[in-house]
């Protein structure tokens, strides 16, 4: 009998995500849609997305398609797929109980008025990222470490405008996530870059490329060395 721990991974599974942004009074705002309770993502606050079908194809135009039929299904809304821009693609890491391998694209909001079905998505906000991930930190809502940092770079954005041009310019990032565990017992997510990407040594020296996830206050740290 094969031993558990040498058993192969199956591979994830191919997704992707749109994140829809416009121009609010007071700046950039993103479309989030709460899950139901069930699933992986259960209750949750997302970007409209999920897993790549059969019938939309397969490799970079697959995810297209699948991204957009999905906004059309989970917000009512219709995306030009020539309008999304590669935004970055995230890996799950081998411990999680679903693992889907992401694109995220960023687009303009399309005009037309957001509606979810209140059985897979219950609700639906336009919110500044600051505000979500505040709100995150203090228990209001739940988030996905993906969502957290892709909220966190849009947040450097005053505008649809500049959050295009930032993402247009590249290059487009792919996250494979590790989790290590803190001395406190608290998560932290590290990516390439990191210095304990490679490790389980959260103090050693060198760069940091990581989210660490006390309850009370995720951040989001990144810097060379």
């Amino acid at each position: 009998m094969a031993d558990e721990e040498t058993k192969e991974i199956p591979p994830p599974i191919p997704a992707a995500t749109v994140v829809l942004v416009r121009d609010g009074v007071d700046g950039l705002e993103t479309l989030m849609l709460r899950r139901n309770a069930r699933g992986p993502f259960g209750g949750m606050w997302v970007f409209p997305g999920g897993r790549v079908d059969s019938e939309d194809g397969v490799g970079d135009d697959g995810a297209l398609r699948a991204a957009v039929r999905e906004t059309l299904e989970e917000a009512s809304l219709v995306i030009d797929p020539g309008a999304l821009v590669p935004f970055a693609h995230w890996t799950p890491p081998p411990v999680a109980p679903k693992r889907f391998a992401t694109w995220f694209f960023l687009a303009p909001a399309p005009s037309g008025v957001v509606a979810v079905d209140g059985q897979e998505i219950h609700d639906h906000i336009w919110v500044r990222p600051a505000d979500a991930m505040r709100l995150r930190d203090e228990g209001e809502i739940e988030l996905a470490p993906p969502t957290f940092v892709t909220l966190h770079k849009l947040s450097r954005s005053h505008d649809v405008a500049a959050a295009l041009a930032d993402a247009a310019a590249g290059p487009v990032e792919y996250f494979e996530t590790r989790i290590v565990k803190a001395s406190s017992g608290d998560l932290v997510a590290v990516w390439h870059g990191d210095a304990a990407y490679e490790g389980d040594d959260l103090d050693m020296a060198g760069g940091r490329h990581r989210l660490v996830m006390v309850t009370e206050q995720w951040t989001y740290e990144r810097r060379a060395n």
